[in-house]
């Protein structure tokens, strides 16, 4: 719907400029037509944005109050000057404006042209979902990232079963680096139609970017994004990436752990205390009563799966466990004669490990050049049942919905084109997800998983 708003507007603004080429404009009558055409700019967009199938409407917002400010501004200067204007327009000036409109209004529908309208998948549940979120405040801790001394601030955000009735297990969901709470909005809402309530966290700082307590947006740390982008650098040694990557998971370990604690707690005492920062605390009780907190399950992707990870083995009311494509960073303990050193006990739980086919050879590899396993292979070899799933073709985005909602903000973060069709991936991966917790939360079914997609 963008591209076809951008023809109708470059068709109304060149037909503008060609009138004024191709006969004597006089300045009264050019105001009536720039202010004609503002008007039909303004309702094109405004009637795109009101068609039903037009999703994520907000990708259009910043246009929209561009193209009204132009109509306010072209019916000021028509009503103010239209009897007072004498002459003709000035070609040239009209040539400036003309530029000059395309680039303001390209670059107010940057949203509209780097985001689609993905809405999410279709789910193969038999209830709806429901969402509503909270923020959790650790007076425990402090935010380092913040200079006021203020409390650690964990934005929770659920998707659940839309019903009154039953009780289901809990998924808790980390997103990995420069992520979001959305970054799995599909596998939510199918796991949340199949009978499951979905914990979405966002860990502020390490998140694009985050909602505290006073409706700010807090943005991804600078320092936090440097150190990311340079961790595989080879100048970087293992001791500063073991240090680095330390300080990561204990902020993101921390968080997990204070969610979970903090929901156990309200669902014991059926109350929410002060660490619960909500609009919507009927909805939040509401959720809280069907949580099962007898069966929960994580996941994450990238530094979300490694958090996941990390806290699976921790924790004794932990059933199962999912990394998306992580490296599962906190099962290196040491470093030992520029070797990692990895937990001496297995993996306490199911845990399923999902990664790239390029990355499973070059872990191969790695186990041959360095004399010992890679830290996901060692860990799932020593699992209670571990299982590695191998996609071709894939690369580290697509186990998002990152490629459905902005197929170039993608390819700029993987750095090249996925192979992959990317609806069709992430229903394969959803899958997935919906049948190793089925059968580990809920004992249901068989698990029916491949080793290799």
């Amino acid at each position: 719907m963008s591209t076809v708003f951008f023809i109708i507007f470059i068709v109304l603004e060149t037909s503008q400029l060609i009138l004024t080429f191709t006969k004597a404009y006089e300045k009264a009558a050019w105001l009536k037509t720039r202010a004609i055409v503002r008007i039909a700019e303004t309702i094109t967009l405004v009637g795109i944005v009101a068609v039903p199938s037009t999703h994520l409407k907000w990708r259009f917002a910043v246009a929209l109050i561009v193209l009204i400010i132009r109509l306010l501004v072209a019916s000021i200067a028509w009503l103010a000057g239209h009897k007072k204007a004498t002459g003709e327009k000035n070609k040239v000036l009209s040539v400036v404006g003309y530029i000059m409109s395309l680039i303001i209004v390209t670059i107010s529908l940057a949203p509209a042209f780097i985001f689609t309208n993905y809405d999410g998948l279709p789910t193969t549940g038999e209830f709806g979902v429901k969402m509503t979120s909270a923020i959790l405040v650790d007076e425990s801790r402090t935010d380092t990232f913040e200079n006021d001394g203020s409390f650690r601030e964990v934005p929770v955000h659920f998707y659940y079963p839309d019903t009154n009735n039953g009780s289901y297990p809990l998924i808790v969901f980390s997103h990995g680096a420069f992520g979001y709470y959305q970054s799995n909005f599909s596998t939510y809402m199918e796991l949340a139609s199949n009978g499951y309530v979905v914990a979405a966290l966002d860990h502020p700082h390490h998140a694009f970017f985050a909602e505290d307590t006073q409706g700010s947006i807090v943005t991804v740390d600078k320092t936090f994004i440097d150190d990311a982008m340079n961790i595989n650098n080879e100048d970087i040694t293992k001791e500063q990436i073991f240090e680095t990557t330390r300080e990561w998971m204990t902020l993101r370990i921390d968080d997990e752990n204070f969610v979970l604690d903090t929901i156990e707690n309200a669902k014991k005492t059926v109350t929410l205390d002060n660490a619960w920062h909500t609009e919507n605390s009927d909805d939040i009780m509401s959720v809280l009563k069907m949580i099962d907190t007898e069966k929960i399950g994580l996941m994450g992707h990238s530094l979300g799966g490694a958090t996941s990870t990390a806290v699976g083995r921790e924790r004794s009311d932990i059933d199962a466990v999912i990394d998306l494509d992580g490296t599962m960073l906190s099962e290196r303990i040491s470093i030992t004669n520029g070797k990692y050193d990895y937990y001496d006990e297995s993996y306490p739980v199911p845990i399923l490990d999902f990664t790239k086919e390029k990355d499973y050879n070059d872990r191969e590899q790695y186990g041959k050049d360095n004399g010992y396993a890679y830290v996901n292979d060692y860990v799932i070899e020593h699992a209670k049942d571990g299982r590695t799933v191998i996609f071709s073709g894939a690369l580290h985005m697509d186990f998002t919905d990152l490629p459905l909602i902005s197929p170039k903000l993608a390819a700029m973060l993987d750095n090249g084109e996925s192979e992959v069709d990317n609806a069709q991936f992430m229903t394969t991966v959803n899958g997935i997800v919906l049948n190793w917790f089925d059968y580990y939360l809920k004992g249901e079914g068989t698990l029916d998983i491949q080793a290799k997609y």
